[in-house]
């Protein structure tokens, strides 16, 4: 009788296991790129073709390895990092489990050249869909040199779930300069389609790195922080106080591990707490920062990919960061941080030393112009816009508000003359005397969802008033955020911005919709994208995709003035309750309650 369990073939093995490790091109990058630092490599260069799918080169000038080694490098579970399962406990190197190249050879055209030091000539191994082709001596200085090829064509079925090759490149170069922030003392190459797209020499700072990966204008607006206690270390760059409102993503706030990049829960939500005091609600912090800890007291075996980590003891991590953070930011905000604002600690394993602090320069407001308010490229002089009732001073918004329409139940009876306005608790709450009652109206909630539906009409007849600018507002992106807004100009071009392109990852905000100002710009577009890559903002439904813009936009749009008069009040209530949805704001918050006497008897006992 024939057996039903039966032992996987070793190539259908590694092609499971490539299926858990390799998950796109970019993850094969940072498999490689991982070995080429563990090798202890000081020049790195990394070539792709077509998002990867063609193409993957990675060189490096680490010490190379023998014939043998070579080949037992592409058999499963072989390693030079751990020999017992007690070495677990004092990993300092990337990889270690010895997955990734048997499983990467697997499903691709692979083939590498190394030599070590010790060695006149060097090996090449080529292998193609996980069958050994060939082995044979080479010529080449020492180090290791690995290329893939026509990745996934031996399982066409995942390669059918490989994205563009503009996203999957995206992921390329920003997998690589998450390990080129890591180490600023390696030289990193980095090469789309023969074109070279990103070249750092050695660096002597991390601030220099970031500046060169992320635009100087962030890494000005950075401070150092560089503390040590009980076994641990925290080192970096994290946002000045005050610098600006965050990121409506945790796209920019970057944290590693012992120099690994990781997604950390508790690192995190100890940078987001240290940050109460200083950013709204739903914001978060730009910052780039290295926590160094024992081996032992960490996990990076959690997650297949090594992109999560569990510490033994979260609280004590978390209190040490949250402590050090604060002390970090009120040193800036005391002053005692201006002469060494821009200084570095040092950075990672080993670290660099800082260099001399500088300081930053102010930038001048961007001034506000008056509009000229455009509808699909006409022209209508809209030198002073209709402001909203209840916006004195505030925002502009397009004329003709919608008239009020009649709404069932009591609620019609917000607009009647016997509603008396009793003035604003807190100049947030309006407070306002019925017959029946008291009604107690939230402002802003009123004001977002009248927003809300008057973009809504607006987007869907594509007559977006915006306004040009007199100075372009410019914005530098990083790769993934780059190539989500070159597929997407013409969405938000046809919703009241005029964005172009002005180089690699560079763009220009040429004009804004009028009911936003030009400072908000750079930050809104910055959410949208966040927005896009949380999969809050659903490019396949353009319907979604409108009242998401419209949703994120009515924030922008409402400055509410401190006071507002009955008159001003009763306009806003009209408009409100012409809403399709009036008794709540976009996010589903109420926009107003009713007290009734009876309620009010009974909480005073009577």
């Amino acid at each position: 009788m024939s057996s039903k369990i039966k032992i996987l073939p070793d190539r259908v093995a590694n092609q499971i296991a490539a299926g858990e490790v390799i998950e796109r091109p970019a993850a094969v990058v940072k498999e490689l790129v991982e070995n080429a630092l563990d090798a202890g490599a000081t020049r790195l260069e990394v070539e792709f073709r077509h998002g990867g799918r063609s193409l993957m080169r990675i060189e490096d000038n680490g010490a190379g390895m023998s014939r043998d080694d070579a080949l037992l490098a592409l058999e499963r579970h072989a390693t030079s990092k751990i020999a017992a399962a007690a070495d677990l406990d004092s990993l300092s190197s990337f990889g270690f489990r010895g997955e990734a190249l048997p499983s990467i050879a697997s499903v691709s055209e692979f083939s590498i050249q190394t030599r070590e030091a010790s060695s006149d000539t060097g090996t090449e191994v080529f292998v193609n869909g996980g069958k050994l082709v060939h082995v044979r001596e080479c010529g080449r200085a020492v180090g290791t040199r690995i290329e893939v090829k026509h990745l996934f064509n031996s399982v066409p079925a995942r390669r059918k779930f490989l994205k563009s090759d503009a996203t999957e490149s995206a992921h390329i170069i920003q997998g690589v300069r998450l390990y080129a922030l890591a180490f600023p003392h390696v030289a990193f190459t980095l090469i789309e389609d023969g074109r070279v797209i990103f070249r750092s020499p050695q660096c002597e700072t991390l601030r220099e790195r970031v500046a060169g990966i992320f635009g100087k204008q962030i890494a000005e607006n950075l401070i150092p922080i560089d503390a040590a206690e009980g076994g641990m270390r925290i080192s970096g760059l994290i946002d000045r106080p005050g610098s600006g409102m965050g990121r409506a993503t945790r796209h920019e706030m970057i944290t590693y591990i012992n120099r690994r990049p990781v997604d950390s829960r508790a690192l995190n939500y100890a940078l987001i707490e240290s940050y109460t005091e200083h950013l709204p609600k739903g914001r978060y912090p730009v910052a780039f920062v290295f926590f160094e800890i024992d081996p032992a007291a960490v996990d990076v075996n959690v997650h297949p990919a090594k992109r999560e980590v569990r510490f033994r003891n979260e609280t004590a991590v978390r209190g040490f960061v949250i402590r050090n953070v604060l002390d970090a930011l009120r040193n800036a905000q005391g002053g005692l941080g201006g002469s060494s604002g821009t200084g570095d600690p040092p950075v990672g394993l080993g670290g660099m030393a800082g260099t001399a602090a500088q300081t930053p320069p102010t930038f001048a407001p961007t001034p506000r112009v008056t509009p000229q308010v455009q509808t699909h490229g006409r022209v209508a002089h809209a030198t002073q816009p209709i402001q909203s009732a209840g916006h004195t001073g505030g925002s502009p918004v397009p004329p003709n508000p919608p008239e009020p329409r009649p709404i069932e139940n009591r609620k019609s009876e917000i607009g009647n003359s016997t509603w008396r306005f009793l003035g604003l608790a807190h100049q947030a709450y309006a407070l306002f005397e019925m017959s029946a009652g008291i009604v107690v109206l939230d402002r802003r909630s009123a004001h977002e969802r009248i927003w809300f539906e008057r973009l809504q009409t607006q987007f869907r007849s594509g007559e977006v008033p915006s306004q040009r600018l007199l100075l372009p507002i410019p914005i530098e992106l990083d790769a993934i955020a780059s190539a989500l807004l070159l597929d997407r100009l013409d969405f938000f071009n046809h919703h009241g911005f005029e964005i172009t392109e002005f180089g690699r990852n560079f763009f220009r905000v040429e004009s804004v919709p009028v009911w936003m100002e030009p400072a908000d710009a750079e930050p809104f577009v910055r959410d949208l994208l966040g927005a896009l890559r949380d999969g809050r903002l659903q490019e396949k439904n353009i319907d979604l995709a409108r009242d998401e813009l419209a949703r994120l936009a009515v924030v922008k749009a409402i400055r509410l003035p401190a006071s507002a008069s009955e008159a001003e009040m009763r306009a806003m209530i009209g408009q409100l309750l012409a809403c399709k949805t009036p008794l709540t704001s976009p996010s589903g918050r109420p926009t107003y309650f009713e007290l009734s006497l009876g309620e009010l008897a009974r909480r005073f006992g009577r």
